[in-house]
């Protein structure tokens, strides 16, 4: 099969531990040929429908030099045999922008992986509300005395925005704390942006916990992210480590109640952010932590993410 990743520009991937080089070094292992796409490279025209300059690339095993440019044309994205939408957030305009020609390339029959209306549809921190039995207590609003309200009810809280990623604006705010005030005008934009606050949880000491979900199927480790001492954010980016760990049965629940279900939306791909018992976000854009799990468990959910695309693309064609 010819495939597509639509990813970020590619000297920016540190291929150590990115999860997108990791699937597609796992695509051409199983004898299928690895095209790049850049998001701002996808286009519409009447003529050609949408299409992309596309990088053909051979997938090295050197981390400081992982690839080879083979070739490089623009492509009907169509002619792919499935487009894997890897570009990390924000989800701004120009995000939602290619979930609309992505949704029009599926009309002209293009398989896109996660599906552009589940991408958009679905925020990764709102959508915990959809399983509250599950979900940490929260509340989503841009009303500052809202989320005032609620940090005075539970005493110690999570304050982050709606489209961040790896722990960008995320802050512990307690009743107490003489910042609380500038930090929640500051994140809603003085009530003109929708927020996020959640309970603190006290076990994230132990790690925030990423659960994944191939094709409906659940990864039976997860990867612990523990924060470093002194912080509350366990999250890679920002100092976090690493430690692979069997699912607990609270993990399992949460994650074969919910795979079933996300599955049949059209999202293939699935990170679960869990801390403790609770659920805190899904992460549907792009999931990582791939490698930190193969690494210390030796399995390969790259591999099942190859077979299980394998099913779904002969499945429908």
């Amino acid at each position: 099969m010819r495939l597509a990743f639509v990813v970020d520009p590619l000297p920016s991937l540190k291929a150590y531990k990115d999860t997108s080089i990791a699937l597609m070094r796992a695509a051409q292992a199983a004898g299928h040929a690895v095209w790049a796409v850049q998001q701002s490279a996808i286009h519409w025209s009447a003529l050609h429908g949408v299409c992309a300059e596309a990088v053909h690339l051979e997938m090295l095993a050197d981390d400081d030099d992982w690839f080879i440019e083979v070739d490089r044309h623009v492509v009907a994205l169509r002619d792919f045999a499935a487009v894997l939408m890897r570009k990390d957030p924000p989800f701004d305009a120009e995000y939602v922008t290619s979930t609309w020609l992505l949704e029009r390339a599926e009309a002209e029959g293009a398989r896109v992986f996660n599906r552009p209306r589940a991408l958009r549809d679905h925020s990764e921190k709102l959508s915990v509300a959809e399983f509250s039995q599950f979900a940490v207590p929260g509340v989503v609003a841009r009303l500052p005395a809202l989320i005032q309200a609620f940090v005075d009810l539970e005493r110690d809280t999570i304050i982050k925005p709606l489209d961040g990623m790896g722990g960008s604006e995320v802050f512990r705010v307690r009743h107490d704390d003489p910042n609380r005030n500038v930090i929640i005008e500051t994140l809603t934009h003085h009530g003109a942006r929708t927020i996020m606050a959640q309970r603190y949880i006290p076990e994230i000491s132990d790690g925030d916990k990423r659960i994944l979900i191939v094709g409906g199927e659940v990864v039976p480790y997860c990867l612990a992210r523990i924060p470093k001492p002194g912080e509350t954010r366990g999250n890679l980016a920002v100092g976090g480590r690493g430690v692979a760990r069997e699912l607990s049965a609270r993990d399992r629940e949460i994650a074969t109640t919910l795979a079933p279900v996300l599955a049949a939306r059209g999202l293939f791909f699935v990170g679960l952010d869990v801390i403790g018992d609770w659920l805190t976000e899904i992460n549907i854009t792009s999931p990582t932590c791939i490698v930190e799990i193969a690494e210390q468990t030796g399995f390969d959910a790259a591999e099942l993410f190859v077979v299980a695309l394998e099913r779904e693309c002969a499945a429908a064609a």
